[in-house]
């Protein structure tokens, strides 16, 4: 008898409603809290929240991993219904999830959970890649053991606007904050190793540096991997966008392009102008 498979992710991994339903992934969410009031990462709170909130008080939210309590309790929902499980949380360097969600797993014979050793949809990368072996009939426990495989191939990286976001948030010094407006630097954040650091400091306008950036990136796209390719942003224009997809066409042909906004848990540290270029490649960074 073949395995039932269920994919699932933590709500930070900023797949689109239009992927999970696809892919069947379901989605163990975040505690964003916002003046004191704690709220469902997705379901009551938005971006655009956000962003209006800080306009009117200068205040950020906090963001909350799942207790374990919720997070036995999400996955005893699917064994009861027959399926194994595999899981993806956002790196275990940023989060509590990751633990929380092993130790609830050991409640089961049949949860695997993977650390994506990332955040958005460097994360939504692996669960897509997850979601097609459960679909080619590989079993639940290869399919964790090769996302993990995979977990450092994935290039995730995303060019900040404005660093005020991760200056308030505590991730970025005044002195870095002030070089960066004094010089006009739009900087990379790259994610390795689970971690978030910086990479190039580009100048100029921020639409034109995004296009700068995305060439950087992909290159001659020789070693990436061609079936998936994100473009991740958390709020910027539309326009901005395209044009980003467009050149993204330039570079290579990509018969997956995912353009998805980002969710509560990015947008809160990156700020409205925020937009990544995420795929994976053939070999380790």
């Amino acid at each position: 008898m073949a395995e039932k498979i269920i994919i699932t992710s933590d709500s930070t991994t900023d797949l689109s409603p239009e992927l999970r339903e696809r892919y069947g992934v379901q989605l163990l969410r975040l505690v964003v809290s916002l003046n004191d009031i704690d709220h469902v990462d997705g379901l009551d709170i938005t971006p655009e929240e956000i962003y209006g909130n800080y306009e009117l008080n200068r205040t950020l939210p906090k963001t909350a991993a799942p207790n374990l309590s919720d997070c036995t309790e999400f996955f005893q929902q699917f064994v009861d219904q027959g399926y194994s499980v595999v899981h993806f949380t956002i790196s275990s360097e940023m989060s509590s999830t990751y633990q929380n969600c092993v130790i609830a797993a050991e409640n089961f014979d049949n949860v695997h959970v993977v650390d994506t050793r990332n955040l958005s949809t460097g994360g939504g990368l692996l669960v897509l890649h997850a979601a097609e072996m459960a679909e080619r009939g590989m079993r639940a426990g290869m399919i964790a053991q090769e996302c993990r495989r995979l977990a450092p191939c994935v290039d995730a990286s995303f060019v900040i606007d404005s660093l005020e976001f991760l200056h308030k948030g505590g991730r970025c010094s005044t002195l870095a904050m002030l070089g960066a407006n004094l010089m006009n630097f739009k900087p990379c954040i790259l994610v390795k190793d689970g971690n978030m650091s910086v990479g190039k400091k580009y100048r100029g306008k921020y639409d034109q540096v995004l296009l700068k950036y995305i060439e950087d990136r992909i290159g001659d796209a020789a070693d990436i991997d061609r079936r998936h390719i994100f473009i991740t942003h958390a709020g910027c224009d539309p326009e901005v966008v395209e044009a980003c997809v467009a050149k993204l066409k330039t570079l290579g042909d990509f018969p997956n392009i995912h353009i998805t906004r980002a969710g509560c848990t990015v947008s809160s540290h990156c700020g409205r102008n925020t937009l990544g270029v995420l795929f994976v490649r053939n070999h380790p960074i």
